[in-house]
């Protein structure tokens, strides 16, 4: 390992040279609010599925790795990767019961000859249900707020050829909780623009990744044949804000969609979060 000594990100639209590149702006805590949408199996109470809602209260930390790791070339050079780790704790916003914790590290790929290939990010974690994510994908930045489309909850598949009237309900007439909307239930991301609706987002750095085409998800066998989690999207966008009175601060916005599979179905389970770097 040759030691660094990663730096703090600069505020956002001057930043230094960190070899994270624009993962700098992660670094350090962040904590915000949000909501999940999960559809589960449940054959234990004899019905097919339970769609599950919360509101939640989230934390992550991201934590610069002290060094370069280096990847050791045969058919080019070598090449460095720089990191973060980092560590997710999703709970209940109204029980505070936990519901997710995820530790895991986003690494900085540089451009590679063989393969041929641009600049990458890369996200890795693992769950502890018993899976383990590796997802690529593109870092860069734009001047103004997000562009945030709609992401959609419906199951969809060869299972749903056949679904009784009314199997799709529980989607239709949801047991809300606190501070969400029955809109949100079709499209999740309506939450985060509602957060940021009157705001002046002075610039986004985005952050994109996906299990396919490179990457996946492995899991246990019993999650493999009970609900197998097959593919991941995720954008996390960060944000400079300007307040009326000409401050500025940062918040970090993010929308994940896991698609699980059972019943010969693909599941929608879809995370969304607001969080403001504390």
């Amino acid at each position: 390992m040759t030691p660094y000594s990663p730096r703090r990100a600069a505020p956002p639209g001057n930043l230094d040279s960190s070899p994270l590149g624009l993962l700098a702006e992660l670094e350090g805590t962040w904590s915000g609010r949000g909501f999940n949408l999960i559809a589960v199996p449940n054959k234990q109470n004899n019905t097919a599925f339970r769609l599950m809602l919360n509101a939640t209260a989230e934390r992550i930390q991201f934590t610069a790795i002290g060094g370069v790791v280096p990847n050791r070339g045969s058919v080019q050079d070598d090449i460095g990767i720089f990191g973060l780790t980092y560590l997710q704790q999703v709970n209940d916003a109204t029980t505070m019961e936990g519901l997710h914790i995820e530790p895991g590290l986003w690494l900085n790929v540089p451009a590679t000859s063989n393969p041929k290939a641009g600049p990458s990010i890369v996200r890795q974690s693992t769950i502890p249900h018993g899976d383990s994510l590796l997802a690529q994908g593109t870092a860069f930045k734009v001047a103004g707020g997000p562009q945030i489309t709609a992401v959609s909850s419906k199951p969809t598949g060869p299972g749903m050829t056949h679904v009784p009237l009314g199997y799709l309900d529980p989607y239709l007439h949801s047991n809300l909780p606190p501070g969400m909307k029955q809109s949100y239930v079709a499209n999740m991301n309506q939450a985060l623009t509602d957060a940021i609706q009157g705001q002046k987002i002075v610039d986004t750095t985005v952050l994109s990744v996906t299990s396919i085409p490179v990457g996946g998800i492995v899991n246990i066998p019993f999650l493999t044949a009970n609900a197998n989690p097959t593919r991941l999207e995720a954008i996390f966008w960060i944000e400079t804000v300007e307040r009326p009175d000409g401050t500025q601060f940062v918040q970090l916005q993010y929308t994940q969609t896991v698609i699980l599979n059972f019943l010969n179905i693909d599941w929608p389970h879809i995370s969304v979060g607001t969080m403001i770097r504390t």
